[in-house]
């Protein structure tokens, strides 16, 4: 009988800082895309462009495309 292999597994309490604000960063951007998308269904355009601002200006894990850095 044979087994399926076993993906590896960071044990709790060793996730990287970078994975954890990566995560935290796409939840955020996950709660500002609802709230937009409500604010849109109860008709508050103007709290919807805001809410899609602050996702828009959220923090990039890396410079966005087009972007020159030097």
């Amino acid at each position: 009988m044979s087994r399926m292999p076993v993906a590896p597994t960071v044990p709790d309490g060793q996730q990287s800082a970078a994975d954890a604000q990566a995560t935290d960063r796409n939840a955020l951007v996950l709660i500002l895309e609802y709230v937009e998308a409500e604010c849109r269904r109860l008709g508050a355009e103007g709290a919807a462009r805001h809410a899609a601002l602050a996702a828009a200006l959220m923090p990039q894990d890396r410079a966005p495309a087009g972007i020159r850095l030097n």
